[in-house]
């Protein structure tokens, strides 16, 4: 189309435009009026490129009149007009723009993962989750979810539900939890006949499953047999030694050989021991041993039944016909059943037990909060595969039940519950039969009644054992294991051996018998102190060996600097193999002996063969090249450290003051710049006069430090025999008003933060995420602010050091006497401010002891001692001192403060079942010390550790239980008067 400077500019009319808000911007570059034109110059490309901005911003501006079914319509044009590539560009595009962040799993994974995942929920979230969608109602409400958890309570459906029926089991278990319709165990079986309930008659059914139980026991035993058979057969890790041929002979590395071949070394892990009694692969009719085969077609022969045992015979005779091992063990070669014994935290004094435990029993101290499932897998680690003799539980209980854990008792009527009889099947499938001894131990007096017996008769049916208890014939609480015990068939019968012979068999009998005479006591004690102290003690607990774990761990050990040369590690790598080979007794009992001989002749056999300067210089090159920290950092050699104990110091010092500035940082990078982070964001956690009391001065002691690392670093950089360090310790000294700031105010910061913890949540809940991380050194923020206290102790203690062994010579010695002498009078300041808050909190004790006492806390009142002593009064005052006789009026409590003694009422309330007791203080007199005399009353035939306190109105007769505290109270109280008649005058 030709067009003309006359012309329209564009097919569309200017009319057509009128009636929008596009203003036409006139192109001057175009020739021949080619603006709002069909015709594309695709020779020009500044024209070109003019032309398609102009168009685009046309079709945008006609998209954005457009409605959205319009818009869809020119976007499916468009996109069906792409190519691949396009359609590619326009979906990383989308995925972009409009992320996918939540998707309905249900409808992305399988049906059977959708249903697996909400298995884990609990009933109620279930129901939860059926409110979702119509889609999320069907899966949850399968019958699948619902029925285990409805069988396992003893819930069963009355009918069948149909074919296209779903939500039956859900609709039961909704109308069973409304009605509280609840079956027991034993009420279950007796109706439904689901639980292990003994019957009366054995099925022909149930004797073909109990055989082919049986069988794959037989085929799991092979297998770990011929397992532990290779590993005691297979060539060692390391060894240079040859099979054949090697004796007399030279190694591969040319030392000589010992001379002794592989097969003449027995194992360390196993020790071989021949079975006296017929086992269960030896043939006793021939005394041979018998194969896997052999025992398969015996059981197969008995059984009246045996196509059920036909893939069993199957799998074994597929496991016989493998390749015989290379070096063949003849089976009757087996490890000997150890004897496991499970012993609770709970028992008083369990470190006394633990300390009698004889040689080959496992034992497995076991934590009482914890889980059963917990306490089997602990067991199945302790046990290693292997199976145990007979198994042993110490824990506490009583003659019908058995605390086994915090929340699982076992007793008659839980033992049949799904996850203590799931416990017990498979704590008892790691117990030898009892055909070959196994058993049951319990160190509870479950014999001495009737329903513990039937708890003993229903465990030995559930894992097929025999079970043996004490039969409580002994008094005490834990004595009862040293009387007799049950013979373990029916519970009523006694021990047909000597009294604790089950117990003795895990225990010494000297040991056994001291804890059991003192175990009660110790479980009352201890019951005192877990009420008391219980929470308190844990929480110490974890925290103390935490920190002990994190600081040796992060500071202590240096993993980077450790080396170990070639030849060590090759002499070491022999001497363990030899030490695996040896036949001589001496190395199973005394392995580190025979260890240290081996290497000293491998030693003596290398500078032989290769010379054995160069074996020593280069073992003592590798030792001396490891370098330590400091050493690599300030560039120091071995003859500068060797006798340089000032540097050694020095380093320490600097070392010690990196660890404490970065626990200052924590305080800054942790506490402060989130909480001052919140409030400038106006979602304020602390208010910015508790951040300025708490976390300030932290600051400026941080400043203070850094100043001081800085300065240290820079002389242990040029470190010499002359270099001094004085001079930096005393500008740190002169600038100490920090920390007296600091420790002035300490006080009132750990009752700014206790009192924002208790007040603000949200602070509460800040200090729980912060406190005790990596980023805290495992430490508070309590623990964080006392650190300038600790440092200053660390200072004094370093500074000595530096100042013993630095000569009174030397230019750094007097600026070293300065700083020590300022940081000494610091510490004591440090000391007296600690007195002064233990004094403080003593008083509130006291003044909360004491019930009707007027305030205490005036002036500069001290708490100095107390006593507990016995009133006494005579019935006549003018007999003789000698002759004289007192009664016991009442028990009074003595409080001597540095200006007054306080009498009190002291009642003692003994808690009922139980030998403790508590004591309550009632306010009787106060005497200030001023006004005070003491004298004491000779001992005699009536009274002793007698003494007389005389006031300005009336007089008290005390008398203690023993000498020495009536020695050490009186030298108190005289002390006191004398100070208190000194500050009157």
């Amino acid at each position: 189309m030709e067009t003309t400077g006359k012309s329209s500019p564009h097919s569309v009319k200017q009319w057509q435009l009128s009636g929008t808000d596009y203003d036409p911007q006139p192109v001057r570059s175009l020739r021949s009026g080619a603006c709002f034109s069909t015709w594309t110059p695709l020779n020009n490309k500044t024209s070109n490129l003019q032309l398609f901005e102009e168009r685009v911003n046309l079709v945008l501006h006609w998209f954005d009149l457009w409605t959205d079914r319009q818009r869809k319509h020119l976007l499916h044009f468009l996109l069906t007009r792409c190519t691949k590539s396009q359609l590619k560009y326009c979906r990383d595009f989308l995925i972009e723009t409009v992320p996918v962040t939540q998707v309905d799993f249900t409808a992305v994974l399988p049906r059977f993962l959708s249903l697996y995942v909400m298995s884990f929920l609990s009933p109620r979230d279930l129901c939860s989750v059926a409110q979702v969608s119509w889609h999320w109602r069907v899966l949850a409400e399968q019958d699948c979810l619902w029925a285990s958890r409805c069988i396992t309570r003893g819930w069963f459906l009355p009918y069948t539900p149909g074919e296209k029926e779903y939500g039956a089991w859900k609709n039961h278990y909704v109308s069973c939890v409304s009605t509280l319709d609840w079956l027991t165990p034993r009420e279950a079986a007796e109706q439904y006949g689901t639980l292990n309930q003994q019957s009366t008659g054995i099925t022909e059914e149930e004797e073909e499953r109990w055989k082919e139980k049986r069988i794959r026991q037989m085929i799991r035993d092979k297998l770990k047999e011929e397992k532990r058979q290779s590993m005691r057969t297979r060539r060692a890790w390391g060894s240079y030694t040859k099979a054949e041929g090697a004796r007399g002979g030279r190694t591969e590395t040319g030392r000589p050989s010992s001379g002794i071949t592989f097969s003449s070394w027995p194992s360390l892990s196993w020790p071989p021991r021949t079975v006296g009694s017929p086992s269960l692969w030896s043939s006793p009719d021939r005394g041979q041993p018998m194969t896997a085969a052999q025992s398969l077609e015996r059981v197969q022969a008995s059984s009246p039944n045996s196509e059920r045992l036909s893939k069993a015979s199957a799998a074994l005779s597929s496991f016989t016909s493998r390749p015989a091992l290379p070096h063949p063990v003849s089976p009757i070669y087996l490890t000997i059943p150890a004897l496991l014994l499970l012993i609770s935290n709970r028992i008083p004094a369990y470190e006394l037990v633990l300390s009698g435990v004889k040689a080959g029993v496992v034992v497995v101290l076991y934590d009482h909060r914890g889980t059963l499932s917990a306490l089997l897998t602990q067991v199945e680690r302790a046990i290693s595969g292997q199976r145990a003799q007979r198994l042993g539980l110490l824990a506490p209980g009583g003659t019908e039940e058995i605390h086994l854990l915090h929340s699982s008792s076992l007793s008659e009527k839980t033992l049949l519950t799904s996850k203590h009889r799931e416990f017990w099947e498979k704590l008892g499938g790691w117990v030898v039969p009892t055909e070959e001894g196994g058993g049951i131990d319990i160190f509870t007096p479950l014999a001495a009644s009737a329903s513990g017996v039937s708890l003993i008769k229903t465990l030995s049916t559930l894992t097929g054992l025999e079970v043996r208890a004490p039969m409580g014939l002994a008094t005490g609480s834990f004595q009862n294991i040293l009387g007799e015990w049950s013979d373990g068939s029916v519970g009523t019968g006694l021990w047909n051996q000597e009294p604790a012979a089950p117990a003795l068999q895990f225990v010494c009998e000297s040991v056994l018998q001291g804890w059991c005479r003192q175990a009660q006591w110790m479980d009352e004690a201890l019951e005192e102190l877990r009420d008391r102290l219980g929470t308190r003690l844990q929480r110490l607990s974890l925290q103390a060996r935490g920190r002990a774990l994190g600081h040796f761990l992060c500071e202590n050990i240096c993993l980077e600097d450790l080396c170990v040369s070639e030849d060590l590690n090759e002499a070491l790598i022999e001497g363990l193999t030899a030490l695996t080979r040896q036949e001589q007794v001496e190395s199973t009992t005394r392995p580190l002996e025979f260890l240290a001989i081996f290497l000293t002749k491998w030693k003596k056999e290398g500078e032989e063969c290769s010379g054995g300067e160069k074996w020593r210089n280069e073992g003592a090159d590798d030792f001396s090249s490891t370098p330590h920290s400091s050493q690599k950092c300030f560039g120091l050699t071995p003859e500068q450290t060797e006798f340089d104990w000032r540097g050694a110091v020095a380093r320490e010092l600097h070392h010690s003051e990196c660890l404490y500035l970065g626990r200052l940082g924590a305080v800054l990078k942790v506490y402060q710049e989130p909480l001052t982070a919140a409030l400038n964001s106006n979602r304020a956690i602390l208010s910015y006069a508790d951040i300025h009391v708490v976390l300030s001065p932290v600051t400026q002691i941080l400043e203070l430090n850094r100043a001081f690392q800085i300065d240290l670093q820079a002389r242990l950089q040029q470190w010499g025999a002359e270099q001094c360090v004085g001079d930096v310790l005393v500008k740190l000294c002169s600038k100490l008003r920090v920390y007296s700031n600091y420790l002035n105010n300490y006080t009132t910061a750990l009752r700014t933060v206790d009192k924002c913890r208790e007040t603000k949540p949200s602070f509460r809940a800040f200090l729980k995420r912060a406190d005790r991380t990596l980023a805290t050194h495992m430490l508070s923020l309590q623990e964080l602010l006392l650190c300038p206290a600790w440092r200053i102790h660390e200072y004094v203690t370093l500074l000595q050091a530096l100042a013993f062994h630095t000569h009174t010579s030397h230019p750094d010695h007097t600026h070293l006497s300065s700083a020590l002498n300022t940081l000494l009078r610091f510490r004591e300041f440090i000391q007296k401010l600690k007195r002064n808050c233990e004094r403080d909190r003593l008083m509130e004790e006291t003044q909360q002891m004491i019930q009707g006492c007027p305030n205490l806390r005036e002036g500069n009142r001290q708490l100095v001692i107390t006593q507990e002593a016995a009133l006494l009064r005579s019935p006549d005052e003018h007999i003789p001192d000698s002759l004289r006789t007192y009664e016991h009026v009442s028990d009074v409590g003595l409080f001597l403060f540095n200006d007054a003694l306080v009498l009190t009422r002291r009642n003692v309330h003994h808690t009922p079942f139980t030998s403790t007791h508590q004591s309550t203080h009632t306010f009787l007199a106060s005497v200030a010390l001023a006004s005070l005399a003491v004298r004491e009353i000779t001992h005699t035939h009536y009274v002793s550790h007698a003494f007389v306190l005389d006031g300005p109105c009336r007089s008290w007769v005390c008398a203690t239980e023993r000498g020495e505290d009536r020695e050490h109270f009186l030298s108190a109280l005289r002390s006191a008067i004398n100070s208190a008649l000194t500050g009157h005058q």
